[in-house]
């Protein structure tokens, strides 16, 4: 049996409110919040997680606090990419009707994707759109 990509945990100054922020753009759930995390796994996940095999399960988000303020850009971030059943910029319109601001790392006027930050300043990507 492989490896399970469980989870990606993010740091966060308010993991209650950083994982009900993620919940609602992904249209998660949380399933599980203390003082130590707060954990969001995709709605339809656990019905099916009892039929489905261990490694093939996907990961979740993981909220764990920490003291300190996000300074510099993220080394590592979520590339999030609308259904191309769906209006893109809804998409974006949406993400900014949530809290999420505009971000420049560097990405030139040319690319297929925006760069966003959630609250906390975490960047993530609004990709193209897709159909797999």
């Amino acid at each position: 049996m492989d490896l399970r990509w469980y989870s990606i945990v993010i740091d966060s100054r308010d993991i209650a409110a950083q994982a009900r922020w993620w919940a609602e753009v992904l249209n998660w759930q949380v399933v599980f919040e203390s003082d130590e995390e707060a954990v969001i796994i995709p709605r339809w996940s656990e019905e099916e997680m009892a039929a489905t095999p261990f490694d093939r399960v996907g990961p979740g988000l993981v909220f764990v606090p920490v003291p300190e303020e996000k300074v510099g850009k993220n080394r590592l971030h979520l590339d999030l990419a609308p259904h191309t059943s769906l209006d893109r910029q809804e998409q974006a319109d949406r993400l900014l009707a949530l809290g999420a601001t505009r971000a420049d790392v560097g990405q030139g006027p040319d690319v297929t994707w925006d760069v966003f930050r959630d609250p906390e300043g975490n960047e993530f990507c609004l990709l193209s759109s897709r159909d797999r």
